[in-house]
């Protein structure tokens, strides 16, 4: 007579419709494991109650990955900024649930997953577009695994797509001088005068306030960042940091306070709130643009890149640099730079005969 399982052991049958089940009790809960061979599902049964004996129970319970995903924005609303839960809502709704969203949360796979960013990849949604997708996917399942929903997050071995470096393309000094020109006079002039001469990025310098400016030592604090209305503190704690200006910034800033509104910000509109990062594009940056015969493809973003390969072309430490622009570390910096340095071999290699001469 073969040995009955003790309470709670598990046990495995073959429905009529020819699906094994494996059938197991946790929590004081009949809980069931589904599977085409009885083998997949001895091992799942096996694994289940190893977790169940470590006090791991996952419970999942048919939930389907699109419920998971509304439940998952629901509790992280309030842990991470407005502007990121927005992104995780929007590529949830348009490219996770459309295509996953009807497989079981405890049934998804590192497969499914690959497929989708292949199949976005296929349609035309760019390498960078796909690994946010994964990079939400990722953090959903990470959650889910710390809520003991499920085991495991697939999405650990699923190999997003590489996102190939964009070119840097810095302006030439000629191209630099042409804009100053252009701009000057223009009520945001300062704030063009500092992308180029300090390399902060657009959030930055709409983020500025008086506050934050010190003309007696010559220096301004980043503290914050403003996109559309949304004003939040620097995502790293390099990004919060002071940066030393020039003369010609300190000559454009105090122009610029001579003419303001009154507020507290730098860069405002006529009612004294920030300007809205949109309007500022559109309405500023590309009639500027076009104004001073940018090459089409120029971004706002490229001041910023000019400005570090200004300063690396004139010997300046990349240490100083990399800190000025707010990046984690100098490697960072080199890294982004690195089209500049070889020019440089030459005067390393001068200096050092200068040395030993």
């Amino acid at each position: 007579m073969g040995k009955r399982r003790s309470p709670g052991e598990g046990s495995i049958y073959q429905r009529k419709d020819g699906l094994w089940v494996g059938q197991y009790v946790a929590r004081g809960k009949k809980r069931y494991i589904y599977g085409k061979t009885r083998k997949d599902v001895a091992q799942r049964l096996t694994k289940a109650t190893v977790h169940r004996e470590q006090g791991m129970v996952f419970d999942a319970e048919n939930m389907k990955l699109a419920t998971y995903l509304d439940k998952w924005l629901d509790t992280t609303k309030d842990t991470v900024r407005l502007g990121t839960w927005k992104q995780y809502e929007m590529v949830t709704r348009v490219h996770i649930k459309p295509m996953l969203g009807k497989v079981r949360l405890d049934r998804l796979n590192t497969l499914q997953v690959q497929n989708l960013y292949q199949h976005k990849l296929n349609n035309g949604v760019s390498a960078r577009r796909v690994r946010y997708i994964h990079a939400t996917i990722h953090k959903a399942l990470k959650d889910a695994v710390r809520w003991q929903l499920v085991p495991r997050n697939v999405a650990d071995t699923v190999a997003p797509p590489r996102q190939p470096r964009p070119e840097i393309r810095p302006l030439t000094v000629g191209q630099v001088k042409t804009l100053l020109t252009v701009a000057c006079g223009n009520r945001l002039e300062a704030l063009y005068v500092l992308a180029v001469t300090t390399g902060m990025r657009q959030g930055e310098l709409l983020g500025l306030k008086w506050e934050d400016v010190d003309r007696g030592t010559g220096t301004l604090q980043v503290r914050r960042t403003v996109f559309n209305g949304q004003v939040n503190p620097p995502k790293t704690s390099s990004g919060r940091r002071t940066v030393k200006l020039s003369q010609t910034a300190l000559e454009a800033l105090s122009k610029h306070s001579k003419r303001r509104h009154q507020g507290a910000w730098v860069f405002s509109t006529r009612n004294g709130t920030p300007v809205g990062s949109w309007n500022f594009i559109h309405r500023s940056w590309y009639p500027l643009k076009e104004a001073a015969s940018l090459p089409k493809g120029t971004r706002f973003h490229d001041l910023r890149h000019t400005a570090a390969t200004l300063l690396l072309q004139k010997n300046v430490n990349p240490k100083i640099v990399s800190e000025m622009l707010g990046h984690a570390n100098v490697s960072v910096t080199l890294d982004i730079y690195s089209h500049v340095l070889p020019g440089m071999g030459d005067a390393a290699a001068g200096a050092m005969d200068d040395a030993l001469s």
